[in-house]
């Protein structure tokens, strides 16, 4: 089995002015993930517009390898992803990327609505797509199954609930703790410093050396950057449980509330 190497994900995040320098050289694709009428008004140059609903009416691996090559995107060609909701629906595509084997993926680092904000061009024309050829090298050590969960948790794994505060006290997957994506992020950025996130994870007592596992609500957004944001300190082993708690539940798994737990200083993060 192929597996990513460490050295070949070179970044998590890019800023404005790196990726306008490679849409200007032509060595990047860029994805926008907000529907089709959002990009039909308005959208980073040269960008190809690849909804998230479009991704979930079938995330098989074969469907997203054909995607990525109607992109015109080969097992070498750099993609950008953004979308104008904080990240989450960017980062779900690109762990979907990323699971089908492609290692040059990463997350603009802020929105369009921010990009628009700081006066940056933007573009009204549809890009022409050119096909192109991609290997499938399916990367099964950053997914997590509901099957995996519980056995890897008795064997030390961190289960992360990025949902919000209240819905992680309504139910959760027993054992889990929780980060809502809410505090991944910072004012301008989908996500906050590393040396802040660093100290976040600390905070929850999360090693470098743990196994961690993301999930959120139902498909994997939320706990899509809750991995990236992970992945962005430099902690190798991050799965992510892209079914999430609407599966868990659904199967009648174990669940856990926790109407009475201990609220944590915010002010201190």
């Amino acid at each position: 089995m192929c597996r990513l190497s460490k050295e070949k994900i070179t970044r998590v995040t890019i800023d404005a002015d790196t990726l306008r320098s490679e849409i200007r050289d032509k060595s990047v694709k860029v994805l926008d993930i907000r529907k089709e009428d959002d990009y039909k008004q308005g959208h980073v140059p040269d960008a190809i517009n690849f909804p998230l609903s479009t991704l979930l009416a079938d995330d098989s691996p074969e469907k997203i390898l054909q995607y990525a090559q109607s992109f015109g995107i080969d097992d070498e060609t750099p993609v950008v992803v953004y979308d104008d909701t904080f990240g989450a629906l960017a980062s779900r595509v690109a762990w979907t990327l990323q699971y089908i084997g492609h290692e040059e993926v990463s997350l603009l680092d802020i929105t369009y609505t921010e990009w628009k904000k700081l006066g940056l061009e933007t573009s009204l024309e549809s890009t022409p797509l050119s096909k192109k050829t991609h290997s499938l090298k399916l990367q099964p050590q950053i997914l997590a199954t509901a099957d995996y969960l519980m056995p890897a948790k008795e064997k030390g794994a961190v289960l992360v609930d990025n949902r919000e505060r209240l819905n992680f006290l309504e139910n959760h997957i027993p054992g889990a703790i929780n980060i809502p994506y809410r505090m991944l992020a910072s004012p301008q950025n989908i996500l906050r410093p590393k040396d802040e996130l660093k100290r976040l994870m600390q905070n929850r007592n999360l090693s470098s050396d743990s196994e961690i596992i993301t999930y959120c609500g139902s498909v994997g957004t939320l706990s899509g950057l809750g991995y990236y944001a992970l992945k962005s300190i430099g902690i190798p082993n991050v799965k992510l449980y892209v079914r999430s708690f609407k599966e868990w539940k659904s199967l009648e798994r174990p669940i856990e509330k926790q109407k009475d737990a201990n609220y944590w200083d915010l002010s201190a993060e």
